[in-house]
């Protein structure tokens, strides 16, 4: 890995473009180098996590308008189209339809990969918009790779490095740039090519984090799924010799001196030298809950004491529950956060989900998480469920602060410490720094468990010989020909299904 200063510069500077951000992932998107077996198993592992989320959120409702939008733009006239979850295989629409469509499905339940660190993430939102480019041209699948490879590399690696929360700007602002890289490696164009379409992309995919904040929306899942669409949009302009804003990241009005740190600011940030291997995609992890990411080990911590500890799911029995934990989780899904929409029972699913008291109440009280159970209204509504749910408080602690930003892969941790303290006084505590599906947990997810997933959310949704069907043409990704790349889809029965009515 070789590390860029990034810096403002004044205009008259003249920063040159081998000194840019946007130009250094255009050379890193357009080096052909070749994709590791271990990499292109995580790659198919993640296809498959993708199908999974997509096919559980099939009839949901943000899925089904996206959806409907999606089928009212049938391939435009540069290809044969990309296919749009939930349809047939034949029933084809524009690429940037079916990446707005296929992400809002992927993203809806919150239940795919991670990757946290300066900023957080979820690098599996690359995968639609170059699936759906890939479909559209005609790629193979060892293209196909190659771009995923890519739009994994650029997102981590800028998600390393730069913070985007900190100032209030949606994490996608890091998705747009990545996924208009993985689509230039994907189609196999020049960097002058990419660097249009970078600063194309991060230039209209900057946005504010009000979309994960308060009464939290449906455009919570919509919001990367523009980004998609957004870099597809801005390759096509790119390859159409249409330009960016430049410099995008460093330029006195640009993107650091007014929506990050300012004028003054200054990163490093590492990307891969020219014939190093794309491996970023092996440092992200994905999630065995529906949940925020930050979440999960909580979620597995309270299923435990739930088991060892029965009592403690009865608020009768229950004075406090207070659980320490790092900056980011006790600020964005804790009570540091400051939201009273995170202790509302009649909150949006969307709130839920980013309520670590709500959802460290119900895993305690139920000793599992469910994708629709924990999440129904009168689940949330429970009474001893909200009185439980009251006395849950989070606090930051510096020290899982600093193991959250810990660059040692053996002190990374996600999780926290709880001390729950009952009305006899006696107190129960336990920790968990990292889930049990975590690389480094109790329970870390493989081959066999990807296909687990995808067969228990597919279950009673796509048929028998759909899911066999779909398993095995993924897990033959990187020789799939291009024909049959058109099979990195799911057919479900959506005839009960009634499509909203917009513009189109």
């Amino acid at each position: 890995m070789r590390s860029l200063p990034v810096r403002v510069s004044r205009s008259e500077e003249l920063l040159p473009r081998d000194s840019q951000l946007a130009w250094r992932i255009a050379e890193v998107a357009a080096d052909p180098v070749e994709v590791t077996q271990e990499v292109a198993d995580m790659i198919v592992n993640r296809v498959i996590d993708n199908a999974a989320v997509a096919a559980a959120s099939l009839s949901r409702r943000p899925v089904v308008s996206a959806r409907s939008q999606a089928l009212a733009h049938p391939p435009s006239s540069g290809g044969a189209g990309a296919t749009v979850f939930g349809e047939t295989r034949d029933r084809r629409v524009s690429p940037e339809w079916a990446a707005w469509a296929n992400g809002v499905a992927v993203r809806e339940l919150d239940f795919h990969d991670t990757f946290l660190a300066a900023e957080y993430s979820h690098p599996g939102d690359n995968i639609p918009p170059i699936v759906a480019v890939a479909q559209h041209t005609g790629r193979d699948g060892a293209a196909l790779l190659r771009g995923i490879a890519t739009g994994y590399e650029i997102q981590i690696d800028l998600v390393r490095a730069i913070s985007l929360h900190a100032h209030k700007i949606d994490h996608v602002a890091h998705l747009g740039p990545s996924a208009a890289a993985g689509i230039g490696t994907l189609l196999g164009l020049d960097p002058e090519t990419i660097f249009q379409a970078v600063g194309q992309a991060l230039h209209t995919t900057t946005a504010t984090r009000q979309s994960r904040k308060g009464e939290i929306s449906s455009w919570k899942a919509h919001a990367p799924a523009f980004a998609g669409k957004m870099a597809v949009e801005a390759v096509d302009r790119a390859m159409r010799g249409e330009t960016s804003p430049t410099p995008i990241y460093e330029g006195e009005d640009g993107v650091i001196a007014w929506l990050l740190d300012g004028p003054d600011a200054s990163y490093d940030v590492a990307l891969p030298e020219r014939g190093e291997p794309k491996r970023a995609i092996l440092d992200s992890y994905t999630k065995e809950h529906s949940a925020e990411y930050q979440a999960q080990a909580l979620i597995d911590l309270a299923r435990r004491l739930h088991r060892e500890h029965p009592e403690v799911a009865d608020p009768s029995r229950v004075a406090s529950i207070l659980i320490s934990t790092s900056h980011h989780t006790h600020n964005v899904i804790g009570s540091g956060a400051g939201d009273p929409q995170k202790y509302d029972p009649t909150a949006s699913r969307e709130t839920l989900d980013h309520s670590i008291p709500y959802i460290f109440t119900v895993a305690l009280q139920d000793g599992e998480w469910h994708h629709v159970r924990s999440y129904a209204p009168e689940r949330a509504g429970r009474p001893d469920t909200v009185d439980l749910w009251h006395k849950v408080r989070t606090a930051e602690d510096p020290e899982w602060t600093r193991r959250y930003h810990s660059t040692d892969p053996a002190e990374l941790a996600f999780g926290g410490g709880v001390v729950i303290t009952l009305t006899d006084g006696t107190v129960i505590a336990d920790e968990l720094a990292v889930a049990d599906a975590h690389p480094l947990g109790a329970r870390p997810f493989g081959r066999e468990q990807y296909v687990w997933k995808f067969r228990t959310l597919a279950d009673g949704v796509l048929a028998p010989a759909e899911i066999e069907r779909f398993l095995d043409t993924a897990q033959r990704l990187p020789e799939l020909s291009a024909a049959e790349l058109a099979g990195l889809t799911i057919t479900g029965d959506l005839s009960s299904v009634p499509l909203p009515k917009g513009l189109f």
